[in-house]
């Protein structure tokens, strides 16, 4: 789904949504010439301790920590490329900061990682590009862990886990002031955001990170924004949203993020939908009037 984030970089939501709880960190922002490089260090939390009905035991609420590092460059008035890692980390044990990961160097865990490295890196990169003066297409490729021959192969490797995204935003199309129109395409591989443990996944406090559905689904979004006169604002969206879901709380189709990958039901011919398939489409009318400064009247129809 288009979320937004307090970045102003256009395509990070399936890197970092706004969609989990808020939680404490430091971003650092550096800019030279063209290029603007972000650090992000966080503490979050971990999904609490519980028993086997997942109810929360005496355990307490124990903390995961994320490093990210986002690169981007524009290229001539019309291109933004970036390049992104984010790593999650943290122990059940003397489970504090690790030091190691301040370092500022992109990819520098990821490149580790291949050294046996029991954290979580995710890499991908994004793009903005203006192809039209009121015309923008925006995308997103994660990779959270494949492996070339067999995606070449096309046997549905299970390993192979990634996430694309990629959209259209019209301002004040056809001509028409303060009209905008917005088309959105996302597609994540099962598996992908989840690890073996609950210090691992990419999760916040029983949340995904980045899409609620967290995996294991391919969805279209399209949005409408008009506001015809300064105080009356109307917005119309659309999804359509096809995802896998476990039958049972035994079985691991890929679409439970909270899961351990582990224990993952075959290691071939994995494919998006896989489980028990749904379809999801939901309709939704917002029309907002301002009476005077602050005071809002809101009318909704969802569907």
């Amino acid at each position: 789904m288009i979320y937004t984030t307090s970045d102003d970089n256009a395509c990070l939501q399936l890197l970092l949504s706004d969609y989990s709880p808020s939680f404490s960190f430091v971003r650092i922002n550096t800019q030279v010439w063209k290029f603007k490089y972000t650090n992000v260090y966080g503490q979050m939390t971990a999904k609490a301790f519980g028993n086997a009905s997942g109810t929360f035991g005496t355990g307490g609420f124990p903390n995961k920590y994320i490093a990210l590092h986002h690169l981007s460059i524009n290229i001539g008035k019309k291109l933004n490329l970036g390049l992104f890692e984010s790593i999650i980390f943290g122990k059940e044990e003397n489970n504090n900061y690790e030091l190691k990961y301040l370092n500022p160097v992109i990819f520098y865990r990821a490149l580790e990682q291949q050294n046996g490295s029991a954290d979580n890196a995710l890499v991908g990169m994004d793009l903005k590009w203006l192809l039209l003066p009121k015309l923008s297409l925006y995308g997103q490729l994660i990779l959270d862990e494949f492996k070339i021959d067999d995606l070449r192969k096309g046997n549905g490797w299970w390993g192979n886990k990634y996430g694309i995204q990629g959209g259209l935003h019209y301002v004040d199309a056809f001509g028409v002031s303060n009209l905008d129109i917005q088309g959105e395409v996302n597609v994540v591989r099962p598996y992908t955001y989840s690890h073996g443990t609950m210090y691992n996944n990419y999760t916040n406090y029983q949340q995904p990170l980045a899409h609620p559905n967290g995996a294991n689904f391919k969805e279209v979004v399209g949005i409408i924004r008009y506001q015809p006169i300064p105080r009356l604002n109307i917005v119309a969206k659309g999804i359509y949203n096809i995802y896998g879901a476990d039958s049972t709380n035994t079985v691991n189709w890929g679409g439970n993020i909270f899961k351990d990958y582990r224990t993952k039901v075959q290691e071939y011919d994995n494919k998006i939908g896989q489980g028990t398939k749904n379809t999801l489409l939901f309709l939704d009318l917002t029309i907002t009037y301002q009476l005077r400064h602050n005071l809002f009247i809101d009318v909704s129809q969802v569907v």
